[in-house]
């Protein structure tokens, strides 16, 4: 994201990085073309230099941390972005604190992997004020990503709202495509001619994830692309939100008892991808394809 601000955000000043371990913020912006970024030491020098603050972290506890840092300088003024995965109430919350010290804020959480951010191909949710909303469109379709869902003048709560359900499909395509597959394998009809059914009859997502599946990627890596302890925390959000509006999840509730068990295996390096080797281990096959 932060590249394709630098590349295609028609930025007139160079771009502020910070990032909680510093070496990270130091190695992308040296990745960055000559002069179109600098680092920042703390979470107040990057405040107090900027007038739009873009912020994309883990979970709730640390996007709280990192407001509630930002807000011990001088925010009036200034808009806020932030495209974490968190709790509807959490976005809320934020909003509320943010906008008592003067500044505005929108929801921006997006949709995509990693190379699909790479690409600037991510799909980003506004919500907020409209004036708001208005001025970060310039940053979103054409420069991060590649389309908008706009929910301008809509509560903030609303766009992680959808983030959170959205990412239900997610789990759910996951969960299915693990269990096709370990049903091809034994039932004799074969990985390789369940996945090019997928490759015809569902290209993209379903594809993508069917090929991590069968190449092993999805314990090779060191570093997972859709980590287990994220892809658990947003399992949590939506069964709770359901929980709350009365209705339940089945289908995560399945998908979240594999990735338990993927975290037991793998620990942190676990994806959500796994979930394949949980469903495979749970039908007496190798974990690790």
């Amino acid at each position: 994201m932060c590249k394709n601000l630098v590349e295609k955000g028609q930025l007139d000043k160079p771009l502020i990085i910070f990032n909680r371990t510093e070496k990270r913020a130091t190695d992308l912006s040296k990745s960055l073309p000559s002069g179109k970024s600098t680092v920042a030491s703390s979470i107040e020098y990057a405040i107090s230099k900027s007038d739009i603050i873009f912020t994309c972290v883990g979970d709730d506890a640390a996007i709280n941390e990192t407001i509630d840092t930002a807000l011990k300088g001088n925010a009036k003024g200034k808009l806020f972005v932030d495209c974490s995965t968190v709790h509807p109430d959490t976005t809320e919350g934020l909003a509320a604190k943010i906008t008592a010290h003067g500044a505005e804020f929108v929801a921006c959480p997006v949709f995509g992997a990693p190379a699909m951010a790479d690409n600037g191909q991510l799909v980003c949710i506004l919500a907020g004020p409209k004036e708001s909303v208005e001025k970060v469109k310039p940053y979103t379709k054409g420069v991060i990503g590649r389309a908008i869902v706009d929910f301008g003048g809509q509560p903030v709560g609303k766009a992680t709202l959808l983030k959170v359900i959205g990412n239900t499909f997610v789990l759910n395509m996951v969960e299915t495509l693990s269990e096709g597959h370990v049903l091809a394998e034994k039932s004799g009809l074969g990985s390789d001619n369940l996945h090019q059914f997928i490759e015809t009859m569902f290209p993209g997502p379903y594809t993508a994830y069917s090929t991590r599946m069968l190449s092993g990627d999805y314990y090779k890596r060191e570093e997972p692309l859709f980590a287990v302890d994220l892809a658990r925390k947003d399992a949590r959000h939506a069964m709770a939100l359901a929980k709350a509006a009365g209705t339940r999840l089945k289908d995560v509730e399945v998908a979240d008892a594999h990735l338990e068990q993927v975290k037991k295996h793998r620990g942190e390096k676990g994806d959500i991808a796994s979930i394949y080797g949980a469903v495979r281990q749970e039908a007496g096959l190798k974990f690790e394809n």
